[in-house]
């Protein structure tokens, strides 16, 4: 890096850099002290690189570096952008036996100072520095607005759009060709593409119309910048909830796994918003509600979407947009919500999971430590709280989960987890188990049990990278506040085991949706059959022998 913004700034730098070489200890300080700044400064670190990716792919300064490096190569004395000669640097008494040339000029002498690297398209090869003869062009690989498209790919898109256009301009459901074989993009983004081309709301868009708009938005993306640039309302640089709403209408009006939720509109906007909170839960991992360019390329979300295209059976794509994981939610949410306003309280939340948690890590997350309520209420959850809880309980496998929980447990938010920290957790465990007639496990044994799982860097002291970096860091947490865990854990459960040995490529949430599903299908079967069986024992009483 340093060797290249040598040559950008021509004789006028380097002769100031030889005559600063010649005080040895004042050269060399300076160069002891130039990483400890850029550690200091990494935003301008990272602005100078780009800065100097963008000027060594110009024609001019590939021009510049590969005259002087002939120059080099041949023994000439280096000349700089203005003609000026320049020599090493770092031994000029070297360079001065090596080289028949003059010694650099003093700064204070030369003519116009340097020009600055930041302003390539100002810079020019002088006539000191002839371009060697049969040497190649570096081919630009910095592109700020995409790399261009090659001629073979725009020749493909004209020869899709000739038949697909033709000579007339296409409706929505005509469209839906374009979108999937030009665009690339899953059928369900058709509407909200067609109309952020169709801006005038005349019904149909010209081959023209759409050429403009895949020149200026899309020529030069990749997938995910496509389904960013069409999701996003203009001006602004990111997701919200509501961007994702008009394709999820497309997909419950349109996807055969959901066909029958037509009859139940009601539970039709409550999948949407499932979807769209459990999006957020995993693409969003600044949980600000925002989804950035940045977020969605490193999300799966994209291959999810085309899965949810090519299958037809929603349960498939495990996913987001699982239609049984989403029954699982709303049920657990719904048996705790007992007066049914759609918030949960403190209350509501000690009797999850057959009273598994604890009063105090639940006070913990109604003090809004691991994650502010959105729902607006003090001291309720709302929905989309709730899921953000949920998906944390049943999966600590995660980053995201592991970050809420660990949130809870440092009390004192140093970013440390003590034993004074954990002790304080356990102890409701203890009392817990006493009163079930459980055999106490004492904290020290307990603290002795997790230092050997999770081996953190300093004994006694748990950061959540030691726990990022531990395989049963879930276990971790459910020692300290979730007591049928613990116990399932201490009895090691083979039922579990071998369901994991069965089912390797499952995560821990989608084995915990499956086995709810099953259990809140069969209760629904049973009152269903205990319904039915009352109504037959009322129409055979009624009946005539």
């Amino acid at each position: 890096m340093r060797d290249g913004l040598r040559l950008q700034v021509g004789a006028g730098e380097t002769a100031a850099a030889a005559t600063a070489a010649k005080t040895g200890s004042n050269a060399r300080g300076h160069s002891e002290d130039l990483p400890a700044a850029q550690k200091r400064f990494p935003s301008s670190k990272l602005k100078l690189d780009e800065l100097f990716l963008q000027w060594i792919s110009m024609p001019e300064s590939q021009k510049l570096v590969l005259s002087l490096l002939d120059d080099s190569k041949m023994g000439r004395p280096l000349s700089g952008p203005n003609g000026l000669s320049a020599m090493s640097p770092l031994s000029p008494s070297s360079t001065s036996a090596l080289f028949s040339a003059t010694p650099p000029l003093s700064p204070s002498k030369v003519g116009s100072p340097p020009r600055s690297p930041l302003s390539p398209t100002k810079r020019s090869v002088g006539a000191s520095a002839p371009i060697p003869r049969g040497a190649h062009h570096l081919p630009q690989f910095y592109f700020p607005n995409g790399r261009p498209a090659s001629q073979e790919a725009i020749a493909a898109v004209n020869e899709k759009l000739n038949v697909l256009f033709g000579k007339k301009a296409l409706n929505v459901d005509q469209f839906v060709a374009v979108t999937k074989e030009v665009v690339e993009l899953p059928s369900f983004f058709n509407q909200l593409l067609f109309s952020r081309i169709d801006t005038q709301h005349t019904g149909t868009v010209t081959r023209e119309q759409f050429m403009d708009y895949w020149r200026a938005k899309l020529e030069r993306a990749d997938i995910s910048q496509r389904a960013f640039e069409v999701l996003r309302q203009p001006g602004v640089d990111y997701l919200v909830h509501e961007d994702f709403q008009p394709i999820m209408h497309v997909i419950l009006e349109t996807h055969p796994g959901l066909e029958f939720l037509k009859e139940a509109p009601e539970f039709q906007e409550r999948y949407a918003e499932t979807v769209i909170y459990r999006i957020f839960y995993s693409v969003n991992r600044k949980g600000d509600r925002r989804i950035t360019l940045r977020e969605l390329k490193r999300s799966d979300l994209l291959e999810v979407m085309m899965m949810v295209a090519a299958e037809e059976d929603i349960n498939k794509v495990l996913k987001y947009f699982s239609y049984e994981h989403f029954y699982v939610i709303y049920c657990k949410f719904w048996e705790l919500d007992t007066d049914h306003d759609f918030y949960i309280d403190r209350e509501d939340l000690l009797r999850y999971g057959n009273h598994a948690l604890t009063y105090r890590i639940v006070d913990r997350i109604f003090s809004q430590a691991p994650r502010k309520f959105v729902s607006g209420v003090e001291g309720k959850m709302g929905y989309e709280d709730f899921c953000w809880f949920i998906l944390s309980e049943e999966d600590k496998s995660t980053a995201l989960s592991l970050e809420y929980w660990y949130t809870c447990i440092d009390l004192d938010l140093d970013k440390r987890i003590v034993a004074a920290e954990m002790r304080y957790f356990y102890e409701e465990q203890l009392h817990r188990m006493e009163c079930l007639s459980q055999e106490p496990v004492l904290f020290e044994d307990i603290l002795c049990q997790l230092s050997d799982m999770v081996k953190p860097a300093q004994e006694g002291v748990f950061t959540l990278t030691d726990l990022k970096g531990c395989k049963l860091a879930g276990n971790f947490f459910n020692i300290l506040f979730n007591l049928n865990k613990f116990i399932a854990f201490e009895t090691r459960d083979p039922f579990l085991i071998r369901q994991e040995r069965e089912d390797p490529h499952l995560t821990e949430w989608d084995r915990f949706a499956r086995m709810e599903y099953v259990r809140l299908s069969m209760e629904e079967e049973g009152e269903d059959a205990s319904n039915g069986s009352a109504e037959v024992l009322d129409d055979s009483m009624d009946a005539p022998f």
